[in-house]
């Protein structure tokens, strides 16, 4: 659960909660003269290899950004393309993601998703709710803005029900209606392709996480990588806002 108490000033060991923006799938394929959905199989492929890889590197939380609530304005057969790729992949990872004792949680708005992905989405949360060597949040139909949103209807409801004083409202009581409220902040944000935006991406939960922009297209984002920016966290100085001692 996000807290609103201000760490003190420290050297991290490493990140416990890595959040990455996987982008540059399309430019991959376009580059192979491949059509854009190419690029995104080839990337679905590579979440399984750095999931892989967190429990060596002391990633307890993975959070990847898989498709926003802007992706939508994308080409029909893009966006169709997707969906389907999202279904084949909880269908084909289930079991590897159970015996890995891999937990999967959904965040984002499920009301525009399809029955069909949204049970499969039910499914694979329940079946992997008691595993704990790794913690991997999916990002789908998810936009930060739209999290906030959605987030502050709901309690508001609790307000206008009388079940919450607003004079108690603060920040740390808004973080508990948030998708991610079960979860801790990114420590580390990571985003592939070169480009430096967030793109709506936990705006609220990463307020001062470490973030690393890197050339990499995501689908040549390979394990060794990964293991060279999650070590280098451990040489950044987090001061949340304190001068340095």
């Amino acid at each position: 659960m996000t807290s609103s108490t201000t760490p003190k000033t420290h050297r991290p060991e490493g990140p416990k909660h890595v959040a990455i923006i996987m982008d540059g799938n399309g430019r991959w394929a376009q580059a192979r003269g491949r059509p854009r959905l190419y690029g995104h199989h080839a990337g679905g492929k590579r979440v399984r290899e750095i999931v892989e890889a967190c429990p060596d590197l002391g990633v307890k939380y993975l959070t990847v950004f898989a498709f926003s609530t802007e992706n939508w304005k994308r080409t029909q057969a893009e966006v169709s393309g997707l969906m389907k790729m999202f279904r084949r992949y909880i269908t084909r990872e289930s079991q590897n993601l159970i015996d890995n004792g891999i937990c999967v949680r959904f965040i984002g708005d499920r009301m525009r998703l399809d029955e069909t992905l949204v049970r499969l989405m039910d499914e694979l949360e329940l079946v992997t709710a008691h595993n704990d060597t790794v913690h991997l949040t999916i990002a789908l139909n998810y936009g930060g803005r739209d999290e906030v949103a959605r987030a502050t209807k709901r309690l508001a409801r609790e307000v206008a029900a009388g079940r919450l004083d607003p004079e108690t409202v603060d920040a740390e009581t808004l973080a508990r209606y948030l998708d991610t409220y079960v979860l801790p902040d990114p420590d580390l944000v990571i985003r592939t392709s070169g480009e430096a935006r967030i793109s709506n991406f936990l705006l609220w939960q990463s307020a001062y996480s470490e973030y690393e922009f890197i050339d990499t297209l995501w689908p040549d984002f390979s394990r060794d990588e990964f293991a060279r920016v999650v070590g280098s966290f451990s040489k950044r100085e987090r001061r949340f806002g304190a001068v340095r001692g």
